[in-house]
Formats: structure tokens, sequence, C-alpha cells
């Protein structure tokens, strides 16, 4: 199927999108091109070419919303359809200062406003790129922007999802479009199977290092190939949202049955399909074997210096991070509490474990995770970016070395400039939590000889 199919049914919301044009006798096209076209009501587009577009939401978080509420003041207009705003206070909260309480109460005020009904507070909501398609926000064939650059993690379920600036996405709540430029797209196809213990965080970064920070810039990166197609959603979404750590304007996943059944039930409109054409003309292909991808670090201070963990056991570390909008889901924990389980953190190491979203934070609890977590002597935080950006939960100090599952670890990223992050996947980091190096989970033998827990 290449055409735009809607699922009724499927979601709560199932008003008839009468945006998408009739395609007859048209170019073969991308993903990209597809929904961009849609949403801009044409029967095809180009490359290069500007089109305005009506969005199915727009997002901002505690730091970006107030400069886009202040576009929106003054325009004058107000919000085009509260429904369709999504706010979402989670770079500094809970509040870690004055400063970050006033930032939120200037975004909760303006949601109360405005009627906002996807406003998010603290203790009912998580990291926004995890929170949106959790519960069913942002759907497949959306069109959505966002205050942050980690939009594009809504790409891992079919939508063309990107971060703009505080400035563009006021204009977008104040008027419901926005102005685009089609990119070009890369196609990546991944063939094989990963080996066990190789994980979707591994093949990003094996991606990221192939073709560089700037390698797809201003580029949509779509993902196919049979090792793609046995990803689950989560290691999607992983994938989605580092694109924009290579230079993308999007991440784009087809939805197939694994996708459906992620989505159903959750959605709150019916999720449109968007297949590229055969014959669709792309950028480049980049070919990936499956069997190439081992599990990877990405040493500072670019997500791109990615290297062998294998080759990187000697690198000692003060700290570990797990979670982020990039590695904070349920499978992320699993995968994390699997290597914990019936070890403990080494002495010299503080390891930060940090579930995305309040649900993931509570079937952490019903699966017995944070008994694991705890009794691995982990700080266990309310769902918060925190560390990742650099704001509270688990700042750097100067010379420390951190293995993050986040997705940047550029200088100061974490802290003090002279720090060092280290990118891996929730294995590895914690793996080496309790090496207190990098280290693999093979390398940490029987849990048997753990040191007990003392909690």
């Amino acid at each position: 199927m290449t055409q735009t199919e809607s699922r009724p049914g499927a979601c709560a919301d199932d008003r008839p999108d009468v945006r998408a044009a009739a395609r007859t006798d048209v170019r073969p096209m991308t993903m990209a091109e597809k929904i961009l076209a849609d949403h801009a009501g044409l029967a095809e587009v180009v490359p290069g070419q500007l089109v305005e577009c009506e969005l199915d939401g727009v997002l901002a978080n505690d730091i970006t919303a107030p400069i886009a509420i202040e576009t929106v003041r003054e325009i004058g207009a107000g919000v085009f359809d509260p429904t369709r705003i999504f706010l979402v206070p989670d770079h500094y909260t809970p509040n870690k200062d004055i400063k970050s309480a006033e930032q939120a109460k200037l975004t909760r005020d303006f949601a109360r406003e405005m009627g906002i009904t996807h406003y998010f507070e603290q203790g009912r909501a998580g990291i926004e790129h995890a929170l949106l398609p959790e519960r069913g926000v942002v759907v497949p064939g959306d069109l959505v922007i966002g205050a942050d650059s980690h939009t594009c993690t809504y790409g891992g379920i079919g939508a063309f999802s990107t971060g703009v600036g505080s400035t563009d996405a006021g204009v977008g709540m104040a008027t419901g479009r926005a102005w685009f430029k089609v990119p070009e797209t890369i196609r990546v196809e991944v063939e094989g199977e990963l080996a066990e213990g190789v994980s979707a965080k591994d093949l990003v970064l094996h991606l990221i290092s192939l073709i560089g920070v700037d390698g797809a810039l201003y580029c949509a990166l779509e993902f196919a190939g049979s090792a793609v197609g046995r990803l689950s959603v989560e290691g999607r979404l992983t994938i989605a949202n580092m694109a924009i750590e290579a230079g993308a304007k999007a991440g784009l996943f087809e939805v197939d049955d694994i996708c459906r059944r992620w989505v159903e039930g959750r959605c709150e409109r019916a999720p449109r399909e968007y297949h590229p054409d055969a014959g669709a003309a792309y950028r480049r292909v980049v070919r990936i074997d499956a069997a190439d991808v081992v599990p990877t670090v990405a040493w500072p201070h670019l997500p791109s210096n990615a290297r062998p963990v294998a080759e990187s056991r000697h690198v000692e570390i003060d700290q570990v991070v797990i979670g982020s909008c990039t590695n904070g889901r349920i499978e992320d924990m699993r995968a994390a509490a699997r290597v914990l389980e019936g070890r403990t953190v080494h002495p010299d190491v503080r390891c930060i474990v940090i579930p995305a979203t309040q649900a993931v934070w509570l079937q952490c609890v019903h699966e017995g995770l944070m008994d694991t977590f705890v009794n691995a002597q982990c700080v266990v935080s309310t769902p918060t970016c925190g560390p990742c950006l650099g704001g509270h939960m688990g700042i750097l100090a100067a010379g420390e070395r951190c293995v993050s599952t986040t997705n940047r670890n550029f200088v100061g990223r974490m802290g003090d400039p002279t720090s060092e992050v280290y990118l891996a996947s929730p294995a590895v980091a914690a793996a080496s939590a309790v090496a207190g190096h990098i280290a693999l989970p093979d390398d940490l033998g029987s849990p048997a000889g753990s040191r007990p827990s003392d909690v």
C-alpha cells in the first residue's frame, strides 16, 4: 500500500480528514513528502519546495513555552485549538529554583487561561517525548512541531515531527499552521538480524558514526529493512529521537503490524498511514548489515564519536544515568534491571535511574524493577529531563565521567565543561555502573558474588 490509509475505529476521534488531495498521475514520493503534501492540501511536493501546512499539534515545555506564549499574546488571537496544544513541564521539574518555578507557573497559568486540554502537570505526566506517544496524543500520520529539538521522536510511529524555535511554536499555537521547506530524504536500510545484546541505541549510534552529525542536515531519514521491521516501537522511538543528532529534520518509520498493535486503543484520533512509493527519489541510500552493529558507546564530545564497548573498557567512570526521552521507557528499564538484578552499583559510582513517565514509573513498581534498582543502590528519580541537559538531579563536577542513555554528549552538556559524557544503551550503562568502568553485561560474571544490599 502506498496511498494514505485511515483506520476508523482504531482511536477515539474519527473526524474525517479532508485535507488529502487525490493522487493520480503524480511523481513517486517518500514518506516525508507525502505527509507534507497532505497537510498542505497538495497532490505532490518536491524537495526544496516551500509549503504552508496545517498542524496536528504544537508542543512546548517549561523552558520553551514562555517565549512561545509571548508570541501568542503578540499575535493577539489566542490559540487555534486548545485540544491541539501540548504543554509539558519536564525540564526543570520538580522545580529546582525560583526561576524554574516561575517559568512553570507561567506555562500553567496560560494553559488554564486558554483552556488547553493537554497540559500535563507534575505527577500526571513525564518527559514530553515519551509521554505524548504513550498517551496517544500524537498518532501515526500527524504533522507536529515542538519547541524542543527532540520532537523528531514521533517519527518512530510514522508521524512527521520536528523541532522549531519557540517563536515559530508560538505562531503555530496561534494559527495552527507552519511553513516547511520540503526536505530531501535519506533512506536507511538495515538488513539482517541484530545480535543478542545489540539494541536500537547501538544501531543509531552506529548510523551516526557512519554519516556524521551533519550527514543528514535538513533531510528526513526514512528507515527500512528486515532488521528495522523487527524492532519494537520503543526501539524505533529511540532511533527517531536521535535523528536530530545526524542533523535530520525528521526520522520516519513506516507503520506496520508491530506499530498498529502498539497504538491500538491508546490514540485520541484515527491514525493515518503513509508509505513510500516505489521509485521515490532519495538523496542517498545508506545500507547497513545488522551483523556489523555491536554494543557501542559514543565518546565525548559528539554522538558520532562512536566506538565498540569492547574497546572502551579502560574508561573509569563516576556516574551513570539511565533514562531520558531516548531510553527511559519500560523496555529500557527492564534491560537495565536485568543487568542490575542481584548486583550492586560500584562503590565509586552514582547510578541515577529516571523512568520517563509516571506510567513507566508505576509499571516498574508493579514488575518489581524498583526493588531491583533500590537493592542495587541506585538513586531513583521522579520523571524529569534533569541531568540530560545539565539541569538538575545529577550534575557532573570538574573532570567527572558519566555513562548515560541520553542523546547528547557535547562539552558541558551534563555539568562542568571538563566533565565527559559517554552515550550508551541501558544494558551497557547498567553494566558500567556495576563495574566502575565502561563494560558489557557479559563482563560482570555471575551476580551471586555481588555484595549484598544494606538497604
